[in-house]
């Protein structure tokens, strides 16, 4: 990628027909687009299928809950890397508390499953078209998502009892 700009990665990006790109940043060589969540799978395939940019990596997948700091309270934030070009991309999705989904990368990256399990885990955000999306880390029983800025501190889970 010598050859090309700074800031390749994120002008393909925007240049995308059909993706609403609310911003896009580039800080130390670290490329940041947030797009509108309804980019739906056939972008993150655009991603991965695109010779210039073969993110063929799914790296990270996180979730940030800003609670009332931002008009949407939670940003899915996903981390590409792209082994051929020895490139890298982050990608945020805005997410509203009352409608907290957006669309599964699983088809597209088998290391999504684990992410988007731990994230609906944790934070509540639902993946849509997740094959099995269930809790990972906690156990069934577990009320509500502890990872989220509003989850009390001091609440008692129900107890689950030796298993006979």
């Amino acid at each position: 990628m010598t050859d090309k700009s700074e800031t390749y990665i994120i002008d393909k990006v925007c240049a995308r027909k059909g993706v609403q790109v609310l911003d896009s940043h580039n800080f130390r060589g670290d490329q940041t687009v947030t797009l509108n969540k309804e980019a739906g799978l056939a972008f993150f395939e655009f991603l991965r299928d695109d010779p210039d940019l073969a993110f063929d990596m799914l790296m990270d997948l996180t979730v940030v809950d800003y609670m009332r700091k931002k008009s949407q309270r939670f940003e899915v934030v996903y981390h590409f890397y792209s082994t051929k070009h020895n490139h890298r991309l982050r990608i945020k999705l805005p997410v509203d508390e009352k409608d907290c989904t957006v669309t599964s990368l699983t088809p597209l990256w088998r290391t999504a499953n684990w992410y988007e399990r731990e994230a609906w885990d944790l934070y509540g955000v639902k993946f849509e078209g997740h094959p099995n999306l269930r809790r990972i880390l906690l156990y069934d029983e577990f009320k509500g998502h502890p990872l989220r800025k509003d989850y009390p501190v001091n609440k008692r889970q129900p107890l689950i009892g030796p298993l006979n």
